[in-house]
Parts: structure tokens; sequence; C-alpha cells
């Protein structure tokens, strides 16, 4: 596997003073990089049984809507509270101030479709946890979750224990 690393800029004090915010434009700009890091994804899930490939606003849309695509199976979008048109579920989870909602649209998938979540990163978990909330709302069954750089320190993967995560960058 490539190291993505590379393409990875890293900003500090953004949003906020002390973090330090993972840049992943510079590899959606560079074309190998790129289409490599989308092969590396459709590589580890080829042989999974997937019918629709979800991708959490908004950067999970780029890596998630790309796979979905490279696998021939359906995108269907998480978003944020009030930006999908039609009946919704939500699934709320914590911030460090406060909380927040995603949602997915009542009739995203069928009953029993077997979903492959992606998202861009990994940090505490909240986010992904909620959009499997969603996708069990809807009764499908999460077969992995796909993300391009995993936080270790942040320990994400303690509030979805029971998911299988592939993710291309550990750091």
């Amino acid at each position: 596997m490539q190291d993505f690393s590379r393409f990875i800029r890293e900003v500090s004090d953004f949003p906020k003073p002390g973090v330090v915010f993972k840049d992943i434009t510079p590899l959606l700009g560079n074309p190998t990089a790129f289409h490599r890091a989308i092969d590396e994804f459709a590589l580890r899930y080829k042989l999974e049984a997937i019918d629709v490939v979800t991708g959490t606003e908004a950067r999970g849309f780029i890596f998630g809507s790309a796979l979905a695509y490279r696998l021939g199976v359906g995108f269907v979008p998480i978003r944020k509270r009030g930006r999908l048109p039609y009946h919704t579920h939500e699934a709320t989870y914590d911030l460090e101030y406060g909380y927040d909602v995603v949602t997915i649209h009542q009739d995203a998938f069928p009953k029993d479709s077997r979903v492959l979540l992606c998202d861009d990163v990994l940090a505490t978990g909240g986010t992904l946890a909620a959009s499997i909330e969603l996708v069990e709302k809807l009764e499908g069954h999460v077969v992995g979750i796909a993300v391009l750089i995993e936080l270790l320190e942040l320990s994400g993967r303690e509030k979805i224990p029971n998911y299988d995560v592939f993710s291309l960058i550990k750091c």
C-alpha cells in the first residue's frame, strides 16, 4: 500500500487554537494519489457483497461517491440536519462543545441492504457511530467502514468496536 500521508498537509490552529487540521486537498488535487486511494479502498472491498456506499458530509461525499462508482453500486449521502429535502431519520452525536445531528433519507436503501460507510477521517468516532445508527434505523447491515485517515490518539474505534474499520493512514 502506498504512503498516502505525504499528501496530507497539517494546518496548525485550524479551526481553533491547539488543533492540527489534516488537510486532504493535496491528495485530492493529485490525480495519481487520489486514484490510488480509491483503488486501495476498492481492492479492500471488491470481494464483499455491498449494495450501497454512504458518505458523511462533506468530505465523505468525495471518497464515498468515487468508491461507489468504482464498486458499481449506489451512493447515499449522510447529511447534517436540514440539508436533505425528503423525509429523514436523525441521529445525534456529541461534539467537544455541544452536539450535532446527521440525517439520512428514510428511503435511502431497501431493508437488509449491505452498506459500506465511507468518510475522510475517523477522529472521536461520534460521526461514524451516528452514521451506523442511521443505517441500522433503515434495517441495513454495515459491512465495513472505510476512512482515509484514522487519528489514533482520539481512540475513535472505541465508539464503534463491533465494526471493521479500514484506514489508509494511521497517525
